[in-house]
């Protein structure tokens, strides 16, 4: 039985496993897909059944879930709780889930689904880790306590972390002819994370040396949160009032902050929130809105709002234009948006990438003109106004894509192969 070292990058939007080959390199492993083919990238999503309380991952999670809506609890995005310490477990079909037994559960059901793509025993595993973890006061500590205890219930073998942009500066590094001082940017659904390196070749063997990373919290779901504010919840009732008391109140706002976390949305179901939603209905100026809200939630319908603002925002990327629609149940909501609009709506986020972009320059001690290699990878660095960010700064030949999904991991198995991993490893 062979031994093996792997890379897991355990993304908000999508999971990659990558195994150290005999050769020294790394290749993604594939996983099946419930239509027969198969694919590197397993979607980060969890579906627990009701009956016998059952659980999927994956593509095989959402053709469950999309199977029997009533019968499955999808969640998605799951990683944005890792840092908060608000969440502290949730109840779903009458069984309680700490974030750890979701990861857990999540990691299990995939490293099944992978089959014989895992070879051997596992003896080492790298796992990434962002820069900064997303939400809005994260305890990178309880996150990671929260990873630990998740791997430790899996037959992975000697356990480190990395951070993800060192993972995708290996993955890059590959293609260096000689040295170079290389900007990692990597976007996932949650987070965007930036590391700085110096590459360099001695002997034939590949050297880095570490020279700052930056993050935020900040990245793809919060580009769908602005969309879904804008477009979608002035139709559940946002900005309008309700009467209590003899006196008209707003609706609270706070509600619709669900909506920045997709797995928030799928655990308001049941909640106290919903509850109080259902009550403020009977008095609301909209009362139709408010309750094209409690449908949402009750139907399930939170993945299919995430397709429709996922189409509408790749289709941004390439056109000046785009039409949303989503329907579930009894809403229809349709709206063209332009890309100058959709831009305007996200200006935040962006504004807190550029800030940290300057903040590993700054750590460096860099500037621009320094960096001899820009590698940008994840889904946002398709967003043409993230790109311009990158491209009003550095030279336009510096700046290079690709690997979108397999890049982190790869450069994690990498490092797991490494004769001093340690020094790229992070607690």
């Amino acid at each position: 039985m062979t031994d093996a070292a792997i890379g897991v990058d355990f993304a908000t939007t999508n999971t990659v496993i990558a195994v150290r080959e005999p050769d020294g390199g790394a290749g993604t492993i594939r996983f099946p897909t419930p239509l027969g083919g198969s694919a590197a990238a397993f979607r980060s999503v969890l579906a627990v059944l009701e009956e016998d309380h059952a659980i999927e991952a994956g593509p095989w999670a959402i053709e469950a879930f999309l199977d029997d809506p009533s019968g499955a609890r999808l969640i998605q995005s799951f990683k944005s709780f890792a840092a908060s310490a608000a969440f502290a477990g949730t109840s779903i079909f009458g069984r309680r889930f700490q974030f750890e037994d979701l990861m857990y559960a999540f990691l299990r059901r995939a490293l099944e689904r992978a089959g014989t793509g895992l070879p051997g025993r596992i003896v080492r595993t790298v796992a990434g880790r962002p820069v900064v973890f997303a939400g809005a006061d994260p305890d990178e500590a309880l996150a990671l306590r929260r990873y630990s205890a998740a791997f430790a219930r899996l037959p992975l073998g000697e356990l480190s972390f990395a951070y993800e942009p060192v993972g995708a500066a290996f993955f890059f590094a590959r293609r260096l002819q000689g040295a170079a001082t290389v900007l990692v940017a990597d976007f996932g659904g949650g987070t965007s994370d930036f590391s700085l390196m110096r590459f360099s070749r001695t002997g034939g063997r590949l050297r880095a040396e570490p020279l700052a990373r930056s993050g935020v919290g900040v990245a793809g779901d919060a580009f769908d949160y602005r969309m879904i504010d804008h477009l979608v919840s002035p139709r559940l009732g946002k900005g309008g009032g309700y009467r209590s008391g003899g006196k008209r109140l707003p609706v609270p706002s706070r509600y619709y902050g669900a909506f920045a976390r997709w797995s928030q949305l799928a655990l308001m179901k049941g909640s106290r929130e919903l509850r109080e939603l259902k009550e403020i209905a009977r008095t609301a100026e909209d009362r139709a809105g408010i309750g094209r809200f409690v449908e949402l939630v009750e139907g399930d319908h939170g993945y299919r709002l995430y397709q429709a603002v996922s189409a509408a925002k790749e289709r941004l990327s390439t056109a000046e234009t785009a039409p949303f629609r989503f329907e579930a149940g009894g809403i229809e909501i349709a709206a063209e948006v332009s890309r100058r609009a959709f831009e305007g709506w996200i200006a935040p986020e962006l504004g807190a990438i550029e800030r940290a972009v300057e903040a590993a320059l700054g750590q460096a001690g860099l500037r621009a003109t320094d960096v001899d290699k820009v590698f940008l990878t994840g889904g946002s660095s398709f967003v043409p106004a993230v790109r311009r960010i990158f491209e009003t700064r550095f030279r336009p030949d510096a700046i290079e894509t690709g690997g979108e999904f397999e890049s982190i991991a790869t450069g994690l198995a990498l490092i797991a192969s490494e004769p001093e991993a340690e020094g790229w490893t992070a607690a």
